[in-house]
């Protein structure tokens, strides 16, 4: 007798596929992953795969209820299961003590993530149980399953041949991350091969190995291009370059604190490469504070690394948004890290080492054995964050042999305080010595001088502010909208041709399209051309995404009051070269009311640093590591992030994933490309890179606000005024304005 899995599409002519072909290739892909996972495990390497294989062997047993059979089959329409199909499989392993509960939770949680294990122990005898209602029997769903356990497992037993498997012992590292490793191995499984039957997702997908010895050559070649200029400063590069290229470090977590413009991009490329190398690693993580990084170190990651005939995309992926979809109907969009090279944003990452949900997780197995550069890491994560963050990262490295480098050109060394560390101060190595980074700093000290004026200043009166001092200009606002107004106003007051404009309110491809032309124009105000007049005398207006990583350099800067960290990352876009004599950074406040809007997440960070400005402190890259302190412990994130190690400790999986937001906002993801949405509508197959380049991150209580539709499970569209300007702020802000001037309409 034939049994089913997943029932058939007869619109698109798939049929329902068997209960044997699903079990036996979800074994196969979960297997596989975890023994390609347990290469790079210290301690718990065995566990995982036994879990993973019994997990797998057992994750879709109650599919086999003869009501769910009917489903399946296409005997019978329903939007649902008659009988929830996940308890039977953790029932099985509560049955059988010799097996494992971590096989239990993952079955259970292979759709809707782990419970509260606080909470399941407080059930007792129902803990990992679902107590629920099951309406077609008018019970409750586990007293279905006790009664038809062992009809299923005979079934089960009769429908698939390999049912071999160990039994998981102790384990002997964390349990935590253990747990997420398990279910990240099955949930890929499962989502892939249904993904795959429905027609999603390729059967099979080109391996692409990292081969880091040959890309390493490349990338020497590639370096070597770039110039052969004699200059001090050129010549300080090239020793950057080899000193990271070359370290011999035996630990498996170095910082490296080098300032703007001594070609860190590639000099840590080079470090991860030889390491990678010594170690026997598979795969390389870029993490970016922000999404417009991703372009620019793509674009020279690509050029870099790739050899003869490969696909630059295929090698160097680039992933700027979370695309985590749990509907089977759009999971086949997720963003997974199976490229050698992975460039990605610190919220994507983090987000997901944090992760509960399902279509999340099923990435996180590919981490283990994985070199990580945490670029421009003081940006990274909020500082309530960072204890955790700092806990993973160690975990990671001792027993799933991760690399770390943690870099930025003024970097905030947490580890090294007490409320972050925990268990004292840690001594990360240094891959450039005091030596090389004294004199790479020989020109950052004469470089720019520090400046404010905190009087408050409406739209009008910044604009004339900052056209008053000498251009190209630099303006980083605190929030989207405040950048958006600021600019739309110097368009309609100086011309379009006077104001460039950035801040995800752009698509990637749209933020590409901006910096490159603010790169241009940059050009044309230094090296004199004859087909251009001279451009100096123009103001870009961005958000803190250009503040870090990107080669921009302007000849005087503005910062709105935000953090100390922030401050000094924007004056790493000023004077970059030193080609200015009397460069300037200006830190500044906005008036309240009106369409400026101030950003309640930065104000304790403000206070500080205007209590800098008030004492005197002299703002400099050390100050980077006090002004964290200064945040933690007046700003008072003790106790919330004492809160969230006490949560992951416990195994409160939804409170960790709920509380460790790197942007504390409901975000979700909106197409502007109305091709796109169409093809999405029509459910015409899309591939998450056009999805991602495509699409802008908007906060939840907007979608409702704007009366965006949603187009699939995860997926809006954006239906008002959309420019390549200023962006969605296009639309908001005329509704916005609208909205202030209302009063006046009659």
């Amino acid at each position: 007798m034939m049994y089913y899995a997943h029932s058939p599409k007869p619109k698109k002519n798939i049929p329902a596929q068997s209960y044997t072909a699903h079990v036996n290739n979800v074994v196969c892909r979960a297997v596989a992953a975890a023994g390609e996972v347990s290469r790079y495990a210290k301690l718990d390497g065995e566990n995982l795969q036994a879990a993973v294989k019994q997990a797998a062997l057992f994750h879709d047993l109650g599919k086999l209820d003869t009501e769910n059979q009917k489903v399946l089959s296409g005997n019978k329409k329903a939007k649902s299961l008659p009988v929830q199909h996940t308890d039977a499989g953790a029932a099985y392993f509560f049955e059988d003590t010799h097996l494992s509960l971590f096989s239990a939770a993952a079955i259970q949680a292979h759709h809707i993530g782990y419970p509260d294990f606080i909470d399941e122990e407080l059930k007792q005898e129902d803990a990992f149980r679902d107590t629920g209602f099951c309406k077609f029997a008018q019970t409750s769903v586990r007293e279905r399953t006790d009664k038809t356990l062992d009809s299923l497992v005979a079934t089960h037993q009769s429908a698939v041949t390999d049912n071999v498997s160990v039994a998981c012992n102790e384990i002997k590292g964390n349990r935590q991350i253990f747990l997420r490793l398990l279910l990240s191995c099955l949930a890929d499984a499962d989502h892939t091969d249904t993904a795959v039957h429905y027609g999603e997702y390729p059967k099979t997908e080109p391996r692409i190995e990292l081969r880091p010895a040959e890309r390493l050559k490349k990338l020497d070649a590639y370096v070597a291009s770039l110039g052969k200029t004699d200059d001090a400063r050129s010549q300080l590069r090239r020793e950057m370059y080899d000193t990271c290229r070359d370290s011999q470090t035996e630990s498996p977590i170095n910082s490296c604190d080098s300032p703007v413009g001594s070609g860190k991009t590639t000099a840590i490329m080079a470090n991860l490469l030889h390491e990678a190398e010594r170690r026997g690693l598979r795969r390389i993580i870029v993490v970016l504070p922000f999404t417009n990084i991703i372009t620019q170190s793509v674009a020279t990651y690509r050029k870099a690394l790739c050899l003869d005939n490969e696909n630059p995309e295929e090698v160097v992926a680039e992933l700027h948004h979370r695309a985590d979809f749990q509907n089977a109907e759009s999971r086949h969009l997720t963003s997974l890290w199976h490229a050698p090279v992975i460039v990605t944003t610190a919220v994507a990452f983090f987000e997901t080492l944090a992760s509960n949900t399902p279509s999340a997780l099923r990435r996180l197995h590919q981490l283990p054995g994985s070199a990580i550069f945490v670029d421009e890491s003081h940006a990274a994560l909020p500082p309530h964050l960072l204890p955790l963050a700092w806990k993973w990262i160690n975990i990671y490295a001792a027993e799933w042999s991760c690399y770390w480098v943690l870099a930025s050109g003024s970097l905030c060394r947490f580890w090294q305080i007490d409320e972050i560390a925990q268990k004292g101060k840690w001594d990360i190595p240094e891959l450039i010595n005091d030596d090389l980074r004294t004199r790479l700093s020989q020109y950052e000290n004469r470089r720019i001088e520090y400046h404010h004026d905190l009087q408050p200043k409406d739209t009008g009166e910044l604009a004339a502010w900052i056209t008053s001092f000498p251009g190209p200009r630099l303006v980083i606002m605190n929030t989207v909208q405040s950048a958006a107004v600021l600019a739309d106003y110097f368009a309609k007051q100086y011309g379009f041709d006077k104001v460039e404009h950035l801040s995800t309110a752009l698509t990637p491809i749209d933020r590409e399209k901006t910096i490159n032309r603010v790169k241009e124009r940059l050009s044309r105000g230094k090296h004199y051309q004859k087909k251009y007049k001279v451009d100096t005398d123009w103001t870009f207006i961005a958000t803190s995404c250009v503040e870090a990583g990107v080669d921009i350099s302007f000849r005087t800067g503005f910062r709105e009051l935000g953090s100390t960290v922030s401050l000094l990352q924007t004056a790493g876009r000023v004077n970059r070269e030193n080609e200015y004599s009397d460069s300037q950074i200006w830190t500044f406040k906005v008036a309240e009311g009106g369409l400026l809007k101030t950003h309640p997440m930065l104000k304790d960070a403000a206070d500080i640093l205007q209590k800098y400005f008030e004492h005197g402190v002299s703002i400099e890259p050390k100050l980077s590591t006090q002004s964290i302190k200064d945040e933690i412990i007046l700003g008072g994130k003790v106790a919330p992030f004492k809160k969230l190690l006490a949560a992951e400790t416990c195994q409160r999986f939804p409170t960790v994933e709920k509380d460790f937001k790197v942007i504390n906002t409901d975000t979700r993801m909106v197409v502007v490309d109305k091709n796109i949405t169409e093809r999405i509508k029509h459910y015409e197959k899309v591939m998450p890179q056009e999805i991602q380049k495509n699409s802008v991150m908007i906060w939840g209580y907007k979608l409702t606000e704007l009366n965006l539709p949603e187009i699939c499970e995860g997926i809006y569209e954006w239906n008002l005024a959309y420019d390549d300007f200023l962006g969605y702020m296009a639309g908001i802000v005329s509704v916005e304005k609208f909205k202030e001037e209302s009063f006046a309409i009659i």
